[in-house]
């Protein structure tokens, strides 16, 4: 392989929280939103702790539970703490949480939630002059992204032009480019 010339930054940044699709009580359509309120109940010992949604159409706040019934000494105190002031860290965290989402059952909509940014001026990977290349991908916010779409957005080529780019190895992955990602890696281009 020949020695890296170039590194260059992707990051994924937020444009704002995943949608909560599950239907609203009182209008039937799907889409909500964190309130960004947490609430907290308790009853002697044992704490409800609820992420606080709104329907999206009719605003009626709903409840998506985060611990029922929880004995008090289970809780860690500062993340206790952070629900009771409605930590806007904590809200971020419960908004994008795929395993609560599966348990509470609700789904979560990525589209519109980020936009990539990179370091480099476009230039033509298929040119002479391009030079090898590191591609660091960095993720702002835990979007379940394809690669392929990254591939997209980062390089402006045609699906078909980088699907052949991968399986000549000049783009050199390390997970297929049609697996979704949502952590950090890094990529190699080798023109």
């Amino acid at each position: 392989m020949s020695e890296i010339d170039r590194k260059a930054l992707w990051t994924v940044r937020e444009l704002g929280l995943p949608a909560i699709v599950r239907g609203c009580p009182s209008c039937r359509t799907h889409r909500h939103h964190p309130t960004g309120k947490v609430r907290v109940n308790a009853s002697g010992k044992l704490l409800d702790v609820w992420l606080l949604i709104g329907c999206d159409h009719c605003g009626r706040t709903s409840k998506v539970p985060v611990h029922e019934r929880i004995h008090v000494s289970a809780l860690d105190h500062d993340r206790l703490v952070r629900f009771e002031d409605n930590d806007p860290a904590i809200v971020r965290e419960l908004a994008t949480d795929m395993s609560l989402a599966r348990r509470t059952p609700y789904r979560l909509d990525w589209d519109g939630t980020w936009e990539l940014e990179t370091d480099q001026p476009f230039y033509d990977l298929r040119s002479p002059d391009a030079a090898p290349m590191e591609v660091v991908v960095r993720f702002e916010l835990p979007a379940p992204i394809r690669v392929v779409k990254l591939l997209l957005a980062g390089f402006g080529l045609s699906r078909t032009v980088l699907r052949h780019m991968v399986l000549t190895e000049q783009i050199r992955l390390p997970m297929d480019m049609d697996a979704r990602v949502r952590e950090d890696f890094t990529f190699v281009v080798v023109p």
